[in-house]
């Protein structure tokens, strides 16, 4: 495994893996055992750095989410998993009700909501705080100086440590960024996104915004991403839930662009060259990219799982990585 520190100031920057594991479906989708058996293998073979939500999975049983939380404390207790663990989860995008969902009934990111669902965090996760917490998605009803003040408290309490954002616009990232710093405080140094090797389209209606996907690096957030070096980037969804090689699982409109076509072929080049998959070769372009992303994998197997692992140790060449850059 190799690692990267993520933050800056030394009181809250930490040192993970990189390549993180999503623990999503864990403890719905996915059971116990099988979720425990990708857990500990993850551990295995050096990550460091899981990822998980308040609303996780919400959707699979028509309940408010916070199965992963659990069975991740339940993991933790079980094997005796401390600080060596970094576990980052979310805090916005939980439906306020059973049933409902947070397109239309999210809890928000008031400094009550952020204070209360943080600590409810912690209690699911069996910690007394929480690595690194996000702004699950946008809450355009509360003032974005309400926000940072609040996760700014919990930063100072201890309770808290790293802050990050994701599916946020870039301005509206930047702007809680200045806001923080001219009061003081801490502000968001780590951003989930979407983002794999083909291109996606931004001008697309999403479950987040009818008026584009702003759940995804377009060029905004990439220029952004560029300049501000201090910033990490996590990709979430980079092998597109499984478009890149599975027939059952076609990539569709968000991908479709003059592009794709070029990108895929000079992909699958690059992969029977190096005599790795497709997947792999997608894994190792983003971790050594020009801006280095960490991407963040899914596993419903502990098989799964193994060949995201092997990314890690994949060494495209200059030559191989400009191919894939440049390609049309």
């Amino acid at each position: 495994m190799r690692y990267r520190t993520i933050g800056t100031d030394p009181a809250t920057r930490r040192e993970v893996s990189v390549l993180s594991l999503g623990a999503m479906l864990f403890g719905t989708a996915t059971d116990e055992a099988t979720s425990y058996a990708i857990l500990d293998r993850y551990v295995e073979a050096g990550g460091t750095f899981i990822d998980t939500s308040d609303n996780y999975a919400f959707w699979v049983n028509g309940k408010q989410g916070g199965e992963s939380e659990e069975l991740l404390g339940r993991w933790r207790r079980s094997r005796g998993v401390g600080d060596e663990i970094v576990i980052a989860t979310k805090v916005g995008a939980r439906p306020l009700a059973p049933g409902t969902s947070y397109t239309d009934n999210a809890e928000g990111l008031s400094a009550t909501v952020i204070r209360e669902s943080a600590q409810r965090s912690r209690e699911r996760l069996g910690t007394e705080r929480l690595d690194l917490l996000y702004a699950h998605i946008e809450d355009r009803t509360v003032p974005v100086e309400e926000t940072v003040g609040a996760f700014g408290e919990l930063v100072a309490e201890g309770t808290v440590g790293l802050l990050g954002a994701s599916n946020h616009r870039a301005w509206r990232v930047e702007r809680a960024r200045t806001l923080a710093a001219a009061a003081g405080l801490p502000g968001y140094e780590v951003l989930q996104y979407h983002h794999t090797y083909l291109h996606r389209r931004v001008d697309l209606p999403s479950e987040l915004d009818p008026d584009g996907d702003v759940g995804s690096v377009g060029p905004d957030l990439a220029s952004y991403l560029r300049v501000e070096r201090g910033l990490t980037l996590v990709a979430y969804s980079p092998l597109a839930k499984g478009g890149y090689t599975r027939a059952d699982r076609p990539l569709g409109p968000a991908y479709d662009l003059p592009s794709a076509p070029g990108r895929l072929a000079v992909l699958r080049q690059v992969a029977a060259e190096s005599g790795a998959t497709v997947n792999q070769v997608v894994l190792a372009w983003l971790m050594g990219g020009e801006t280095p992303a960490i991407p963040l994998v899914g596993a419903s197997s502990v098989a799964q799982l193994e060949e995201s692992l092997a990314a890690v140790d994949l060494e495209l060449t200059e030559a191989q990585r400009a191919r894939l850059d440049e390609a049309r």
